[in-house]
Parts: C-alpha cells; structure tokens; sequence
C-alpha cells in the first residue's frame, strides 16, 4: 500500500468518525452535515454496525388536523428537532439540578461552590450581573430566570448539535422565530407593566415639545417607523442565531466534500480545516447564546426606560 493511499485511507476514516458519514458506497451519495441541520420525521442514533456505525429510527406519527375554516394543515408529529431540544432540556434540568446540590453541600463543607459547581456558578453570576442587570436596569431580577433559560437552552441546543449524530434544532428558523417571538411578547409585556398607558408612547410618536403642524406630521411619518421597529428586532434574533448555526454546518459539507473531490494527499488540507472549523463552532456555540441573552436583555431593558 503506497503512502498516498495510506493517507487517504486515514483521513476517510477520521472523517467518518468526527462526521457520523452515513453508509454510502460511493462520494456522490455522501451527505455528513446536512442530517445536523435538516429536520426529518427520522433519527440517527449510535449502532455498532459497519460500514453506517448508525441506526435509523422513524419517529410516531400523529394524526393530521385541519384548522378549523382554513387548508392549514397541522401536524403534530415529534420530528428530529423536537427529540434534540427534549434531550437538551433534560441535559440542562440534569446538569444544573446537581450543580445546584453539589452548590449546596460544598457551601455548608467549604463555604463556597468549587469544581464543576463553582464554574456553573461563575457563569450563572457573569451573564445575570455582567448582562442582565445593566441592561434591564433596576428591579430587573424578576427577568433573570427567563433570560437565564434562553441562554442555556439555546447553549445546549447548539452544542448537541456539533456531536456527532447530533443535530442543530436552532438550525431550524422554525425554532430560532419560537424563541424570538417568546421574548417579543416578554419585551412588550414588560414595557407595558413599566410604564402603564406610556407604553403607547412606543408606538405613536406625539412629541409634545413641537408646535401641532410638525406634532401631526412627525406622528404621521414616525409612527409607522416605531410600529414598524417592534417587529424587526425578533426578526433580528430570529435571523441571526438561525444564519450563525447553519453557515458553520454548510462551511463544514464543503471543506469534507473536498477531501472526495480531491482523491489525493491534498485531501488532509480540507479535513485539517474541516477540524479548524468545528472548533470554531464549539466557540461560536457559545457566543450566539450569549449574543441572543444581551440582545434581549438591551430590549428589555430599552421599552422600559422609553420615553420621547
């Protein structure tokens, strides 16, 4: 066996390995990245099997509805996605009840948390007096929990899907819009519990400093505008986390179809990439949940405090 032929071996296989290849005979037929990102009414899981080291599982079916007076039809079947943001939630319930218990008990031993619990700790503490607080500003600790939520069930959602057989659910805008629409309807609920009937101020712009000629025409051409603002900043979360956690997927698929394509020892440059970038992903993992937690924390914080 020649050296360059060693080499391709290896690096197909550590390609399958970090990738969860799916069993396919031939380069044409290989699709690595996008069962990461694509949702299906199937799931992959673990299988000593060669050559597919995966099994497939068909999700249940449910029964179809149809909106009453509409051809909207609803399906209510668990999907892919559905399954990995279940296995996140339980991940987060898991983790942080027994950081909470080993909190506890290394409290009342050693008088503070250390080891895995202190660095729970340590980052629960950062994101609510380092993002949450400044932003919201004062009596914002009623909104920590929510934010606090958002920002380890997006964590976990992302990092699930970096695992192999893994699978990105806020690479679903489906799932990335859910979450901003949740915090648009806390963003408005807030401002309207701070500032009672000022909150139409947020919409209608009446500048009581102006003589009543520009008052009208300032609230005609300015009111849309701020109507207009309300809805652009979940548009805003929703795109954002959805492009990040899809571009880094779509990133990976071509640098791994270069190794096929390129059938020779040039094909360790693309997979020495490859590699680069999902270690890219596990940062930005973390950063797209941070992002999303401080932006709706800034939008909260803002209707809040609005005024004109």
């Amino acid at each position: 066996m020649t050296m360059t032929r060693l080499l391709r071996l290896l690096t197909t296989a550590a390609a399958l390995l970090l990738f969860a290849l799916p069993a396919q005979a031939q380069a044409a037929d290989v699709d690595i990245i996008t069962p990461h990102i694509t949702d299906a009414h199937e799931i992959e899981i673990p299988w000593p099997t060669w050559p597919t080291m995966h099994k497939v599982v068909h999700l249940p079916r449910v029964t179809t509805f149809m909106l009453p007076g509409t051809r909207i039809e609803v399906d209510m079947s668990p999907t892919k996605h559905v399954v990995w943001m279940l296995i996140a939630a339980l991940t987060i319930c898991g983790l942080l009840i027994f950081a909470a218990n080993a909190t506890n008990r290394q409290t009342r031993t050693v008088g503070h948390a250390k080891g895995f619990a202190g660095g729970i700790e340590a980052m629960v503490l950062y994101i609510r007096n380092e993002v949450i607080i400044p932003n919201v500003g004062h009596h914002g600790n009623g909104f920590v929990p929510f934010l606090l939520t958002l920002f380890f069930f997006i964590l976990f959602c992302n990092l699930w899907g970096i695992f192999p057989w893994g699978s990105t659910a806020t690479g679903n805008i489906a799932v990335t819009a859910t979450l901003a629409l949740m915090t648009f309807f806390v963003v408005e609920v807030a401002g309207i519990r701070a500032q009672g009937i000022g909150y139409l101020g947020t919409i209608f712009y009446w500048n009581k400093d102006l003589n009543i000629v520009l008052r009208v025409m300032l609230f005609l051409i300015l009111s849309p505008i701020e109507l207009l603002g309300k809805f652009t900043k979940p548009f805003a979360l929703t795109i954002r986390l959805f492009a990040n956690m899809t571009a880094g997927h779509i990133v990976v698929l071509a640098l791994i179809g270069m190794i096929f394509s390129f059938k020779s020892i040039a094909s360790g440059a693309p997979f020495l990439m490859a590699v680069a970038i999902n270690m890219l992903e596990l940062f930005v993992a973390f950063l797209q949940a941070f992002i999303f937690t401080l932006l709706s924390s800034v939008f909260i914080g803002q209707i809040r405090e609005a005024h004109h």
